[in-house]
């Protein structure tokens, strides 16, 4: 009977993960793979506002302002609006100085999603077509803008720009860069080469002025706004494009303690969205919205650290344990690692590269620290300087 359950609770750890694996495998081997799609150069320039909410940012974002209206499209078609939250008066007083709009906030509990709801109604009397949002310190390289607006023109809303490592500061802010690049290729290019759309992450990402409007309306409190925006569009069954390899540079975690504060509402959130769309996932699925149920699945999934430390976990058991599916459980994580692998930038297998997964356990430890943090990231969501979302 022990024997039993015992083989039954392999069985069905053991489909989970395989699941988890071949999903992964899947769209790593397509984005690996794929061919990069090119947009033809538009005829037609747009105008493009360009929000940049910050919360308590002054370290970071008068270098961001600076270097967002250096940007080489016509100065006259876009513009930079900051959205302050709890800046400094001498960090106001200096963004004030610059040619943009700045747009200060102050709410009792602070979202991204409010803030930029803000902006919208402070910038709304002047029509513009397309509108980009960044973090605080993010750094759009040249040409992003003529790129969102060649996508923009193939009649794409919803665009989403390559994000990627300003710079690898500590071997730990490599091995977080390099989770970002494993993200681009499984959930942005490897998607967008099946026909699915891209995933948002929260920055480096554009839409069409008035569907931005009409999907941030009624946001909510959560810190998981471009999230929610993710579910609103492909409920609609809109898609979603990536500009593969035009890109938004961004600053990474450095340190262990950083990033398991970042984890803790990312898992949060992951939570959030598995509670509220759950059912509607399956719904859609039956009225063959593939799409939004890929989405919804997405909330099953472990993030990718958390995996590699289960399936480690599981092999240790199996082995102790002397099971039958020992060999099927190395094979599988094998794949596992093979996915990964493949999906960071080969031009980044270097030393560096070997010091940062030596960061691998310390970044375990701060995921197992995230996760026995859900509870109060969820009752605390703020706006900080990292406080986009990923999977």
């Amino acid at each position: 009977m022990i024997n039993q359950i015992i083989t039954i609770f392999e069985t069905i750890i053991l489909a989970y993960l395989s699941i988890q694996v071949f999903y992964l495998l899947f769209f790593a081997l397509a984005g690996k793979f794929s061919i990069k799609k090119y947009f033809p150069k538009a005829q037609k320039l747009r105008k493009i506002r360009i929000f940049i909410p910050g919360y308590k940012e002054d370290a970071v974002i008068i270098a961001t302002a600076r270097d967002a209206i250096k940007q080489d499209y016509p100065q006259d078609l876009f513009e930079v609006v900051i959205i302050a939250d709890s800046f400094s008066e001498a960090t106001l007083s200096t963004l004030k100085s610059l040619p943009i709009k700045v747009v200060e906030v102050s709410f009792e509990k602070s979202t991204k999603g409010k803030a930029l709801q803000k902006a919208i109604e402070a910038t709304a009397i002047t029509p513009v077509d397309i509108v980009v949002i960044l973090d605080a310190d993010n750094h759009m390289t040249q040409g992003f803008l003529h790129a969102v607006n060649d996508a923009y023109e193939q009649g794409y809303q919803v665009i989403q720009g390559h994000r990627t490592a300003k710079d690898f500061k500590t071997p730990f802010a490599l091995l977080d860069a390099c989770t970002e690049e494993i993200n681009n290729n499984i959930f942005r290019r490897g998607h967008v080469a099946v026909g699915l759309p891209s995933a948002l992450i929260g920055s480096g990402m554009a839409f069409d002025w008035n569907l931005f409007v009409s999907y941030l309306k009624d946001i909510g409190d959560t810190s998981g706004e471009d999230k929610e925006l993710e579910f609103r569009i492909v409920r609609d069954k809109k898609d979603v494009a990536f500009l593969d390899g035009k890109y938004v540079l961004d600053e990474k975690v450095a340190k262990t303690d950083v990033f398991s504060q970042q984890r803790s509402r990312w898992l949060a959130m992951q939570v959030e969205f598995l509670e509220k769309y759950f059912i509607e996932g399956w719904v859609q699925l039956l009225k063959g919205n593939i799409a939004f149920f890929n989405k919804v699945f997405q909330t099953y999934l472990f993030p990718r650290v958390m995996l590699v430390a289960v399936m480690v976990l599981w092999l240790i058991f199996t082995f102790i344990f002397a099971s039958e599916h020992f060999n099927y459980s190395i094979g599988l994580f094998l794949a596992l690692a093979f996915s990964l692998l493949l999906s960071i930038p080969s031009k980044w297998y270097n030393k560096q590269l070997l010091m940062a997964f030596l960061q691998i356990p310390g970044a375990i430890i701060s995921m197992l620290k995230a996760m026995l943090k859900i509870g109060k990231a969820r009752k605390q969501f703020i706006h900080t300087p990292h406080g986009d979302s990923e999977h």
